[in-house]
């Protein structure tokens, strides 16, 4: 029932946060010069596409978005069908409807967000706990500098360099497209770098600061064997801010395939952006922008999930238990602790 209801409160934040962000994202449209009957019109005729569909659609735009009718009208006519989950169709597009463009665009970016966020992590959690096993020696300063220059490096440049490393000069890899996964390796490394940086890092400081933690250290006093007490409670609490960062690492890189999608030429919701942005593509701009936010809130509610799955402490922070969370330190905790290091 606690369950429930938290689901309850969350989804109902959800809605009001992607009517905020609906809201916001049209107003800040209707602010550009122009209006989005006059911006359909002149892109359907430039584009030759002057004729069936685009005519219809023309006229359509005319009614829901004329420049006779005020901001808000214009908003309700838009928000009353996109409730029932219709963004109209697209005026780059205009045989398909947004919807359509980002069901088959979506799952490229997806994957390439997942494989990235997968394989940043089997890096940065061992080169981590070696960094924080190693503190202050050679592999721990030499791994901190490397983390922290990808950290630093931008993935826009990260996918020309090696496009110009691979691609140009070593003729191994294609330059772009999407025709196999030979063509995939490329952009999967450059969203891979950034985030396995910021993943090592969190994860040697996590590490390093439950090692100093009271129970940890009378464990090993005490004679706790080391492989055990880092696998059953070092890593267990010291991953669990791995957790949080992981969830805005995917979202951000499903967003951050505009650049990597746009240099590759990867046909993902990345590069729809793009395009919509170009030519103010108003139908398929609010589609795309309401997905990215939408993946954005669920990733942090399954982080939450997931939280309290790891900590059952979180709990009642998150008001999914009433009890009261139980004590990590003192004699107590390191005495309990005592009992499952034992040999």
């Amino acid at each position: 029932m606690q369950l429930m209801m938290f689901l309850l409160r969350r989804l109902i934040r959800l809605v009001l946060s992607l009517l905020v962000v609906s809201a916001l994202t049209f107003g800040l449209l209707s602010l550009a010069p122009g209006s989005f009957a006059g911006i359909q019109a002149a892109g359907a005729g430039s584009t030759g596409l002057a004729s069936g569909r685009s005519v219809d659609l023309t006229s359509q735009v005319q009614q829901r978005f004329g420049e006779d009718l005020p901001v808000w009208q214009q908003y309700k006519n838009w928000l009353g069908p996109a409730l029932h989950g219709d963004f109209g169709y697209s005026y780059k597009y205009p045989e398909s409807t947004v919807g359509e463009l980002i069901v088959a665009k979506l799952p490229t970016s997806l994957a390439l967000a997942l494989i990235a966020v997968v394989l940043a992590l089997m890096i940065a959690i061992p080169m981590g706990i070696l960094a924080a096993a190693r503190r202050n020696s050679p592999w721990d300063h030499g791994s901190m500098f490397v983390l922290t220059a990808a950290t630093a490096f931008p993935t826009y440049l990260a996918g020309i360099l090696l496009v110009l490393i691979f691609s140009s000069w070593l003729h191994w890899l294609p330059t772009g497209g999407w025709s196999g996964p030979r063509y995939a390796i490329l952009p999967i490394i450059a969203l891979t770098i950034a985030p396995a940086g910021v993943m090592a890092r969190y994860v040697r400081s996590s590490v390093l600061e439950v090692l100093r933690e009271e129970y940890v250290v009378a464990a090993f006093a005490k004679g706790g064997s080391r492989r055990i007490v880092m696998r059953r409670h070092v890593l267990r609490n010291a991953l669990m801010p791995l957790v949080t960062v992981v969830g805005p690492l995917l979202t951000g890189l499903v967003v951050g395939t505009i650049f990597i999608e746009t240099i590759f030429g990867v046909p993902g919701i990345g590069g729809l952006f793009t395009e919509a942005a170009q030519v103010r593509d108003m139908p398929l701009l609010m589609g795309t922008t309401l997905v990215f936010a939408l993946m954005l809130m669920l990733v942090n509610l399954l982080v939450d999930l997931s939280y309290a799955v790891i900590d059952p402490r979180t709990r009642t922070g998150l008001g999914l238990s009433t009890e009261p969370a139980e004590r990590t330190s003192g004699p107590a905790a390191v005495e309990a602790m005592m009992e499952e290091v034992k040999p």
